[in-house]
């Protein structure tokens, strides 16, 4: 028999388990009963990702494209960071939340008529081999239960192949691919003349969202809305518990994770002074009375498509005639960046707008001493001073999505129906910042909303959630 000390090898660091006997390893293969997966139905993004992967087919016609879906990332030693797979991947797979398995990979494998997807996948560990109970990356006993190869071909409605056939299925030849996310296709693909080409165009794509898309970033919104009132509601709980921003970003993670697949980026939640660091996310600040919290945090729904809100609270319910005074400049802004948006309006009018109400606000307080004019000429702008991000970005299953786009594509480029952005300018005064008078100083506000672009103007998706002054009050009475 097998020395029950030897170590068990899992394909992992797991150097303090021990491996089986042989008459274990007989007795695992008996005693159990079939257990197929029946009621099997495509996810209603299936008929959109047969759209998009015609779309691509057609831009790279006669060439092999090859999409992972992305491995494992190490936290510490034989611990992994939760798996989600690269957006591009998800975007023309349909494969989605807790589905998503590290290692799959995308081969569009070119034909006459276009290309065939073929999907790659670690399918489920069968109880004829002793992986369901050895394997600790793979094992059904370790990971779950995963479709089989046949299961997975009638959810997604493409071709499927276990990805133990994907290095001798790409050997010897030649495809575009995204690089620099999974071992196999990096060893087995050398760099092609297309790939940049293709990292543009699956980024690019994601510019105009489609109606499943927008649904799904609704269902995002709406979630979030719900965490923000969850949030409002641990308010007190915060403030009598040390290092109270980590009470605030608990309860968000909370609803996260119950209506979504996870946040869709490192929660802010910045409390006081910590509010003028725009990415303040070590959360480890007191909640104080009187204080204001600034609270950005979004929730990834399980198709991966996120929400990006911002809102900035009094945390005991209302706001000083100074933290009024700075929102309601903010508040201003962030109405004029968004009534500046509709189909043919150039992407960066939305900043013009909301940084002119801004200047005019600092200039009308006495901090900048000069024209609107002069102060909104480029090679001047001393408001950024007080406002130094920019007020939009782009918005899907990416928090900053479409990154890979040119610049001509996006940030110079003209707005379009059916895209999906956040309009979110902000005012930071620094708590050593002697140019605003002292009631000012630590304060922090951004208001941040998730607005879809239509023919003639816009949709709000975040207008439900409160966000003039009174309105937040009202709101956070309400939940006490």
């Amino acid at each position: 028999m097998e020395n029950s000390d030897k170590a068990l090898d899992t394909g992992s660091k797991r150097v303090y388990d021990v491996a089986p006997s042989e008459m274990f390893g007989e007795f695992m293969k008996t005693g159990w009963a079939p257990t197929p997966l029946t009621g099997i139905v495509q996810d209603e993004v299936i008929p959109y990702c047969v759209a998009r992967r015609a779309d691509l087919s057609a831009a790279f016609s006669g060439s092999r494209v090859v999409l992972p879906g992305g491995e494992l990332k190490q936290r510490s030693n034989d611990t992994d960071y939760q798996f989600r797979p690269h957006s591009a991947f998800a975007y023309y797979t349909g494969v989605q939340g807790v589905e998503a398995q590290p290692g799959s990979v995308l081969v569009m494998e070119p034909t006459k008529e276009g290309h065939t997807p073929i999907l790659f996948i670690n399918p489920r560990s069968t109880r004829d081999t002793d992986a369901f109970y050895r394997d600790a990356k793979n094992g059904e006993l370790w990971v779950g239960r995963r479709f089989t190869t046949d299961e997975a071909a009638q959810r997604y409605g493409i071709e499927v192949r276990e990805v133990s056939e994907l290095e001798a299925f790409l050997k010897g030849k030649t495809a575009v691919a995204l690089h620099g996310y999974d071992e196999i296709v990096d060893a087995k693909l050398k760099k092609h003349a297309r790939d940049e080409e293709l990292i543009n165009f699956v980024s690019v794509a994601r510019l105009i969202k489609d109606e499943y898309e927008i649904r799904e970033m609704q269902k995002a919104v709406d979630a979030t809305h719900r965490g923000f009132s969850d949030v409002i509601r641990v308010l007190p709980a915060a403030v009598a518990t040390p290092r109270g921003e980590r009470v605030i970003d608990a309860a968000f993670y909370g609803r996260a994770r119950v209506e979504g697949n996870d946040l869709g980026y490192n929660t802010i939640a910045a409390s006081g002074s910590h509010a003028c660091v725009l990415h303040w996310n070590r959360n480890d600040g007191e909640v104080i009375p009187g204080d204001l919290l600034l609270l950005d945090a979004g929730v990834e729904v399980d198709s991966y498509y996120t929400a990006d809100i911002t809102r900035t609270l009094p945390i005991n319910g209302k706001f000083t005639p100074a933290q009024r005074a700075l929102y309601m400049l903010v508040y201003e802004s962030q109405k004029a960046g968004i009534e500046a948006i509709k189909a043919g309006v150039p992407f960066l009018e939305i900043n013009r707008a909301s940084h002119s109400v801004l200047a005019q606000g600092l200039i009308d307080m006495g901090i900048i001493k000069m024209s609107l004019e002069e102060a909104m000429d480029p090679a001047v702008g001393l408001h950024k001073r007080w406002t130094l991000h920019g007020v939009s970005h782009m918005l899907g299953m990416d928090v900053h999505d479409c990154a890979q786009a040119r610049a001509d594509q996006y940030r110079d480029g003209v707005l379009e129906a059916g895209m999906v952005l956040t309009v979110e300018p902000g005012l930071y005064i620094q708590l050593d910042d002697e140019l605003f008078p002292a009631e000012y100083r630590g304060i922090g506000i951004r208001i941040e909303d998730d607005v879809l672009v239509t023919e003639n103007g816009f949709i709000n998706l975040s207008e439900n959630i409160p966000h003039h002054p009174d309105e937040i009050e009202s709101w956070m009475a309400s939940l006490r």
